[in-house]
């Protein structure tokens, strides 16, 4: 692949970067035990490509990753930033989790970096018994810049990106006067 082609695409790689990283929390949907989506937020921690969550059993997440690992976390531009609501900046991950235990070697060193990121109120909250930490690893990504400016994000990484160009912002395929 020339360089030329490559160049853009690195460039939308690492402006996705940046935006997740302007964010310290995320909108994320869990499945429940009747296979329902469910949707809430946390705040969230981005470390060696894993984001990390530590919320509380009040939360219906909480249980919901326990029981079912997939999720979807959605950071997404405020409103007010927007030029356009219909076309806000945002980018969705696929992701699985994993409970980290209290019992283990990560926990203490994760709830550490918790706390460099969000301050006193990780000390508060770390002895709260209710309250469990996981590890949420992307699969894939999907960041949309604005309008026709869609891409998929894939890979260990998620480097390797395309720009969604198929059958976007086109007519209807089905004719106004089929049924």
């Amino acid at each position: 692949m020339s360089t030329e082609t490559k160049k853009p695409l690195s460039n939308i790689y690492n402006e996705f970067n940046q935006f997740i990283d302007s964010h310290q929390s995320v909108v994320m949907a869990t499945i429940n035990k009747a296979a329902e989506p469910e949707a809430s937020y946390a705040p969230v921690m981005r470390h060696d490509g894993r984001f990390y969550v530590y919320i509380s059993e009040l939360s219906n997440h909480t249980f919901n990753l326990m029981e079912d690992p997939q999720a979807s976390l959605l950071f997404i531009e405020p409103e007010n930033d927007a030029k356009h609501l219909f076309a806000r900046k945002r980018a969705t991950l696929k992701a699985t989790a994993k409970h980290i235990q209290r019992s283990a070697a990560e926990w203490e060193s994760t709830m550490d970096k918790l706390e460099e990121k969000f301050g006193e109120i990780i000390q508060m909250l770390k002895p709260l018994e209710d309250f469990h930490l996981f590890e949420l690893t992307p699969l894939s990504a999907g960041y949309v810049r604005g309008f026709a400016q869609a891409y998929k994000l894939e890979g260990e990484d998620l480097s390797d990106v395309t720009h969604l160009s198929e059958g976007g912002h086109g007519k209807s395929k089905k004719n106004d006067n089929e049924s």
